[in-house]
């Protein structure tokens, strides 16, 4: 399968700190890759260097098969981006907004962009300083797929924004670019979006990748188990698979990343026996390999 993204043993340092550590990345054509962690886990960083606006300290980013920084003409050309920021010209009319970008876009599709206005019922001549957070983040999105790029990239899209907006950015043209065989980047702190949304998890935390995988894949394998043990327990010993265990006395509830039938034979040698048994979701397994205290920030 073609490559859209490919980092190699990425790594930045900010001083003496180091934002991100030997990361390794591929975005491929029809997909949205989902990045998730806390505010502070590196996410834009990395995005900032998808864009050329950053230079590794190590390593290796190519973009389309080229280097963002050298070559960042042929590679923004192709690339659509929107972050929670949305930052422009406050005294300009969102029609003359779209005029003026146009002109860096040989593959504009204006009757696109005049279709989704209307879609987000957008009036053309009201000025970006007069518009409303939710309204600000549907222009910057006409803004952003207007050309048709090859690879969205969405830091932090819904930031802020309320749930009709929301839909309006995640299920309709999330859905749409990928559906079409382009690439979509989804950066978002918010688990139950990505989950939603995603076709592929790439979780990220302190610079480092600590899960990457296609989604299903992800959640099929990690599971919430409740315990029931014949004998009371201050605490739980580290069972084979399990990521994180919380409970007290008989009764135990375990996050764990191996099948279900070895986490029986597993507590079933200290007295347990399996209750009931389901797949985690997206939040529970960060929280159980990252740490709901990590999790906290972003809330």
């Amino acid at each position: 399968m073609t490559t859209v993204v490919e980092v190699q043993a990425l790594v930045r340092q900010f001083g003496c700190v180091r934002a991100l550590d030997s990361v390794d990345f591929r975005a491929t054509p029809g997909l949205v890759h989902g990045l998730v962690g806390v505010n502070g886990a590196g996410k834009t960083t990395l995005i900032k260097h998808l864009l050329g606006l950053l230079r590794p300290t190590g390593g290796t980013v190519r973009v389309f098969g080229l280097d963002p920084v050298r070559d960042p003409v042929n590679v923004l050309r192709r690339v659509g981006y929107l972050s929670e920021h949305r930052e422009m010209p406050e005294w300009m009319q969102i029609g003359e907004l779209l005029r003026y970008t146009q002109a860096y876009y040989p593959g504009w599709d204006m009757k696109y962009a005049r279709e989704l206005l209307d879609t987000f019922g957008l009036d053309p001549r009201k000025k970006v300083g007069g518009l409303s957070q939710g309204m600000r983040a549907q222009t910057g999105l006409v803004l952003a797929v207007a050309h048709r790029p090859d690879l969205l990239i969405l830091d932090e899209p819904s930031s802020g924004l309320d749930v009709v907006v929301r839909q309006d950015i995640l299920d309709t043209i999330v859905r749409t670019v990928s559906n079409e065989g382009r690439t979509v980047i989804f950066s978002s702190h918010l688990l139950d979006e990505v989950e939603r949304m995603s076709d592929r998890v790439t979780m990220i935390h302190q610079g480092k990748i600590v899960l990457d995988a296609m989604r299903d894949e992800v959640c099929a394998s990690h599971h919430v188990t409740q315990l029931r043990f014949t004998e009371r327990l201050d605490r739980l010993p580290n069972l084979d698979g399990m990521l994180k265990a919380s409970g007290s006395g008989r009764a135990w509830s375990v996050v764990h990343a191996c099948a279900v039938e070895q986490l029986r034979d597993a507590a079933g040698r200290l007295g347990g026996e399996v209750v009931e048994s389901r797949n985690a979701t997206l939040e529970e397994i960060f929280i159980a390999r990252v740490g709901r205290s990590a999790l906290r920030p972003a809330a």
